[in-house]
């Protein structure tokens, strides 16, 4: 027997069983709204236990902080004995176009910053020195750079860098430029719409001008950049010859690929994992649900073989392979496919790179025909897998999209989940080009809506204080009116001058309260840049990107442990501007 009871301020009400049937419920919450919402499912009902809870609490909306998972506390899913935990608000999955996982065949995920979270503090440092070493040691300049410090809180995702003038740039999801910088010097309102306000051609604001910082991996070289525009202004002389931004900007990103490439950072993380990545024990149960499930389930990363059996090692390290054995590549055993690619041209269906097998014991890599296993010549025959691990995880390294749906029998682009955290490299190709169904990982989305909920009476606040302005200036721009084209009496007029002067000193005090309240609340979010989704009242650009290509969007990947693997996720209502005041609150 199921029995459904919503309480909703004090009134009780029948929930209609159709709209819940596929647990489409948190999106339907009206969060400004501020209900409590219980969803009670008693014991012998076939449909899946679960408990979401939305409180009064200043901290958290659904759920509170005990119920996470990170580190080695005991991870909490839904498929547990216990029907699945509430759900903090900050690790909800939030739906911008309805998904039905049901009819999901496979379900992908990249590795760096999808699967292994790194740890900005230690991660990005390491980034950032390495950089700097190269900059100082391979392309010329001045030994004081490995004096430098890296703030890794300053910069954050959704800039976009003016190579051209030494600009740091946040606009709205429009392309208006809200916030700029010059280095670390903030540019006035005049000299930002003389920039870029005042032309009469839109700018796009794309390559090759502009670099966009859409992932986490960017923020160190952000934030090199801006000190090499500061060391370029003040002292022209120290940076090398011909170096304008442009090229300072080039060689910051030729100094962060050969880190890359010589193995700089990832030698240094391979050797101790922990003090670089974040522990996850949510992560190989979300695997072993999604798979009980009937899932395939794949990953596909541009990190090599030997890089990621090291990664995957540790972050599956808590967990022992099926039967208790346990073995170097015991991570193998909860994916069908891995796939070590060059995304984004990974996701074109007309790239022609050839695909190999690597043998994990060797890493050697083995011929195949279009992924299909060939006869090897001579003694370089491979090894025989581990005992405990057969041959249906396989493990490539090349090829394409099109390899991919044959090892996985997709029939369909539709069929497939990617999982990823990057907007361009991960999201966008795979939704546009492909048409895959698509999740992107927004790690600084925990703290952004947990914030949203604390500071909602501010928020409130915010929309009296603009109503009132709004009205004064509309009360200010009537009484000019009526001075200029109406035929007044001394008297009248008179007493309208003084009127017009009385509004125009409320008028500024509530514009500057209004100004000072709205920064106010920004920097609450971030000190310079505000909030990661909005850029004043609009979404910010790197918002719309997520709108337009991101069919959900979470805080971590394991919070897909938190959800039925069949359900129907479903996006909230669409509001145009005309609607808001004639919809009940």
């Amino acid at each position: 027997m199921l029995i459904l009871l919503i309480a909703l301020g004090v009134n009780l009400f029948l929930w209609d069983m159709r709209t819940a049937s596929c647990y489409g419920l948190d999106s339907i919450i009206n969060i400004n709204a501020n209900p409590v919402f219980s969803l009670l499912i008693y014991p012998g009902a076939k449909q899946p236990h679960c408990f979401y809870s939305m409180d009064h609490s200043d901290r958290t909306m659904l759920g509170d902080k005990a119920l996470q998972s990170h580190g080695g506390e005991k991870p909490h899913i839904w498929s547990s004995l216990e029907g699945g935990p509430r759900i903090d608000i900050g690790k909800q999955i939030f739906c911008n176009r309805s998904l039905n996982m049901r009819n999901i065949v496979a379900i992908g995920f990249d590795m760096d910053y999808t699967l292994a979270q790194y740890k900005p503090e230690t991660f990005e440092s390491l980034a950032y020195e390495g950089t700097v070493r190269k900059l100082v040691y391979d392309l010329g300049y001045p030994q004081e750079l490995l004096e430098w410090t890296f703030d890794w809180k300053y910069m954050g995702r959704g800039l976009v860098l003016d190579k051209k003038r030494g600009n740091i740039l946040k606009m709205d999801r429009h392309k208006y430029v809200k916030v700029a910088y010059h280095g670390f010097r903030e540019l006035s309102k005049e000299d930002k719409v003389g920039t870029y306000g005042n032309t009469f051609i839109r700018d796009s604001f794309d390559e090759p001008d502009y670099a966009l910082i859409d992932t986490l991996f960017s923020l160190a070289e952000a934030y090199l950049f801006a000190q090499l525009v500061d060391l370029r202004d003040n002292n022209p002389g120290k940076v090398p010859e011909g170096a304008d931004y442009p090229r300072m900007y080039k060689d910051v990103r030729a100094a962060v690929d050969l880190c890359h490439r010589d193995g700089t950072l990832k030698q240094v993380v391979a050797k101790d994992p922990k003090r670089y990545i974040n522990e996850d024990t949510s992560i190989v149960p979300m695997l072993k649900m999604l798979r009980n499930s009937g899932r395939l389930t794949f990953l596909v990363t541009n990190s090599l073989w030997d890089y990621t059996n090291i990664v995957m090692n540790f972050l599956c390290a808590s967990h022992k392979l099926e039967g208790g054995i346990t073995c170097k590549f015991d991570w193998l055993q909860y994916f069908d496919v891995y796939s070590c690619s060059a995304k984004p041209g990974f996701f074109l269906e007309d790239n022609r790179a050839n695909i190999f097998e690597v043998e994990p014991e060797s890493g050697m890599l083995l011929n195949t025909d279009n992924g299909t296993p060939m006869p090897q010549v001579g003694s370089t025959s491979p090894k025989m897998l581990p005992k405990g691990l057969n041959k249906r995880y396989r493990v490539f390294q090349g090829g394409s999209v099109g390899h991919l749906h044959k090892l996985l029998s997709i029939e369909s682009s539709t069929q497939v989940l990617y999982v990823g955290d990057h907007i361009y490299g991960d999201i966008l190709r795979s939704k546009k080009v492909l048409g895959w169904r698509t999740m992107l990982v927004v790690p600084e989305l925990e703290r952004e809506v947990e914030l949203l909920w604390e500071l909602r009476d501010t928020r409130k606040q915010l929309r009296l204080l603009r109503n009132e302005r709004d009205l004064v200036e509309d009360r200010v721009h009537h009484l000019k009116w009526s001075l200029k084209f109406e035929s007044l009496g001394d008297d009248e007029k008179q007493n309208m001058i003084s009127s017009l002067g009385e509004l125009e000193s409320r008028r500024d005090q509530v514009r500057l309260a209004h100004q000072q309240a709205q920064g106010d609340y920004h920097q609450k979010f971030h000190k310079i840049w505000g909030q990661l989704m909005k850029t004043g009242y609009q979404n910010s650009r790197f918002a719309h990107q997520v709108e337009r290509f991101a069919c959900l969007y979470t805080s971590q990947v394991s919070n897909l442990s938190l959800y039925s693997p069949d359900k129907c996720y479903r996006p909230s209502e669409d509001f145009m501007p005309h609607e808001f005041h004639i919809l009940p609150s």
